[in-house]
């Protein structure tokens, strides 16, 4: 093999690791703002509606809501960039195990569409213009419509939920990728603290 072709070679590895790199980084960011819905959302759900900063936790997960649908667009785009690039070299062997986890990813992503395009269904059947991007008024998806306020907060409820065991799931299936960034972690977090106490 030439210089040549060994350094062409080389960049488009280095342009697959880059967009594959995009992609987990996404990933995480994705999984930091679900980690943080879920938390408000089950907050949420049990707090009297006298509570004086009731409605600012309402707009806090509702803007978080907004912009992991952002951040899904950003992710299916690199998704298809790392797709193209691996799928154009050699098709994928579709062994039972490929088929598994296509239908696991292809249910995730079917999810993190539908949780929030649920949201949106509630906030905007409750009241127009209920749905804020830190304080951005954004434009109704869905009618103000008394009739599927129920209707929205079900859809809502049970496919938070139902999203919630597809993520266990997903977990589950890639527990040694979970066990070695806890590692990660928990490794950063410990040398971290151990740096502020040798400097106090």
């Amino acid at each position: 093999m030439s210089a040549t072709q060994s350094s062409k070679i080389d960049a488009k590895k280095s342009r697959f690791n880059s967009a594959f790199k995009d992609l987990m980084s996404v990933h995480w960011w994705m999984a930091g703002c679900y980690l943080v819905i879920f938390a408000t959302g089950s907050f949420m759900a049990n707090l009297e509606r006298e509570v004086s900063f009731r409605a600012q936790l309402y707009d806090f997960h509702k803007s978080i809501g907004v912009l992991t649908m952002g951040l899904l667009t950003w992710r299916i785009f690199t998704l298809l960039r790392v797709w193209w690039r691996k799928y154009t070299k050699r098709t994928p062997k579709l062994t039972r195990e490929w088929w598994q986890t296509f239908i696991l990813h292809f249910s995730l992503y079917l999810f993190m569409w539908a949780v929030p395009i649920t949201g949106f269904l509630l906030s905007n059947s409750f009241k127009q213009n209920n749905v804020k991007f830190f304080g951005i008024v954004l434009p109704d998806i869905f009618p103000q419509n008394k009739v599927m306020v129920d209707i929205g907060r079900s859809l809502h409820f049970w496919l938070a939920y139902t999203f919630l065991a597809f993520i266990i799931l997903h977990m589950l299936a890639n527990w040694k990728v979970v066990r070695a960034n806890w590692k990660r972690f928990t490794s950063f977090i410990n040398k971290k603290l151990g740096n502020k106490k040798a400097s106090a």
